[in-house]
């Protein structure tokens, strides 16, 4: 069966998982090359692309700490030619495991003006004018943007030259997280007008925020659907049987769950392998019932307890 064109056009790829060696993502390290080299790695993010983009994936997210996936990206982009493909990246996090995959300490995060300049300017470096959407890294309500207005400033001043500002939000406050930067405005409009938040069957927390900018006017797109690979590895017996009725894996239903949400413009994808991907796409051909949503429903925990269980995922 081919799937619908809307649901596709509303899917995009991350990169999260094949710009560096390690992740914590579930079910990631056994479908990786057996050595992880740079080259590797290349290799097979050239791979998924192409099957993305041949599937109709026409958005792809990177970030500055995705170890080298605006490298890439920049480089799969210049060798397809592909002016059809929307781009989104991240600054805040710098990548620090220099492609160890055992460390202490694999990215680092800050919020500064000189870490957005540094880091902008490597992204231009690579991505040149390709990138259409740049995204603060896991803003926070506690985040050191909404006092400083150097900061913000240089934000507009990069919004101002036609590259649309967003960020992505992480933790159990990502609602007010989402509240907060609603009210920023630099030079008499919003500063930001798109956003990138966690949102799965597991935890749902974030959707009447998200469901209200998208009203207003935000681009909303869902990171983490999958919940870092748990609903596709070991999911709930509720999402096995969906996925049993259905004819699908698990992983298309909570993608299905996802694309379900009206709100929800862009539904993040974040496969390791050209397998995963063509699973994930099953989403597409699911129509989820009422007794599916009601089914689907009690799933969702108390988003503190899923962050601190997120937060013990190992990196491998």
């Amino acid at each position: 069966m081919i799937p619908s064109q809307q649901p596709l056009r509303r899917l995009g790829l991350g990169l999260a998982a094949l710009g560096r060696p390690a992740y914590i993502n579930v079910g990631r390290a056994h479908v990786l090359p057996t050595q992880r080299t740079a080259h590797a790695m290349r290799e097979r993010t050239r791979a998924v692309l192409d099957a993305a983009y041949a599937g109709g994936i026409r958005w792809v997210d990177a970030a500055r700490s995705y170890g080298s996936a605006e490298q890439f990206l920049a480089d799969w982009l210049r060798e397809r030619g592909h002016e059809d493909v929307t781009v989104s990246s991240k600054w805040g996090y710098a990548y620090v495991a220099q492609w160890r995959i055992e460390t202490e300490v694999h990215e680092i995060k800050e919020h500064s003006v000189e870490r957005l300049r540094s880091q902008w300017a490597e992204t231009r470096t690579l991505l040149g004018d390709r990138v259409d959407l740049y995204q603060v890294h896991s803003l926070t309500a506690t985040s050191p943007l909404f006092d400083d207005l150097a900061l913000q400033y240089e934000l507009a001043r990069i919004r101002d030259s036609g590259v649309a500002i967003g960020f992505s939000t992480s933790g159990a406050a990502q609602a007010e997280t989402i509240e907060r930067a609603w009210e920023v405005e630099v030079g008499g409009r919003q500063l930001f007008s798109a956003v990138q938040s966690t949102w799965n069957s597991l935890e749902p927390s974030a959707g009447r925020a998200l469901a209200e900018v998208h009203t207003g006017g935000w681009r909303v797109l869902v990171k983490e659907t999958l919940a870092n690979g748990r609903l596709a590895v070991d999911p709930p017996r509720t999402v096995h049987d969906l996925a049993h009725r259905h004819g699908v894996g698990p992983d298309a239903i909570a993608l299905a769950h996802a694309l379900d949400q009206p709100w929800a413009d862009v539904v993040l994808l974040g496969p390791a392998s050209v397998e995963q991907l063509r699973s994930n796409l099953a989403a597409c051909r699911v129509e989820l019932t009422d007794d599916d949503r009601a089914a689907l429903r009690p799933l969702a925990r108390d988003a503190a307890t899923y962050w601190g269980d997120r937060a013990a995922l190992p990196w491998h």
